[in-house]
């Protein structure tokens, strides 16, 4: 399992850690309307999941406006952005951001795709963050379990992979 801390104190990540390879495990998260969202919805395309805590931090707002900015370059690959925000707050933040490359979905009823991924905080009820990449049939192609949860990811290995896809 991968080992992170946030803010320097290690926390506990319940769930199994993806790995390359492997196919990517179901999960339910909801849409900013309150919709139901699955892995079975994410395939047909390559997909970038960016993770994290939550959108209204810095690193968060920084991480979301990065994979906004890719993505129109990017053609064809769908990006989400799942954190345990409340739905409405993450529709409120991309509306004042201009955010409309990137879709935000909230983990917060059941911390399914936390606990499917390995990367549910316990201690905090957040989600650690961590960037996913799937192949149009939802196989794992690349992951990042950033090992201090207030840094960035390495966006550009994870754009490599999507493009890598293309």
């Amino acid at each position: 399992m991968a080992s992170i801390t946030f803010k320097g104190s290690s926390v506990t990540l319940v769930g199994n850690e993806v790995k390359v390879g492997e196919q990517a495990p179901d999960f339910t998260v909801l849409t900013n309307s309150l919709g139901e969202v699955s892995l079975s919805d994410l395939t047909g395309k390559v997909t970038i999941i960016s993770v994290i805590p939550s959108i209204d931090t810095g690193v968060c707002d920084a991480q979301t406006r990065r994979f906004n900015e890719e993505a129109a370059g990017l053609g064809p690959v769908n990006i989400y952005t799942i954190s345990a925000d409340l739905p409405f707050a993450q529709a409120r933040w991309c509306g004042a951001n201009g955010i409309e490359n990137v879709e935000t979905l909230s983990d917060h009823r059941d911390m399914s795709f936390g606990e499917a991924f390995g990367v549910y905080m316990e201690e905090l009820r957040l989600l650690a963050r961590g960037v996913f990449v799937l192949d149009p049939n939802g196989k794992v192609v690349y992951t990042e379990y950033v090992s201090e949860a207030t840094n960035h990811p390495n966006y550009e290995k994870a754009i490599e992979a999507a493009k890598s896809l293309l």
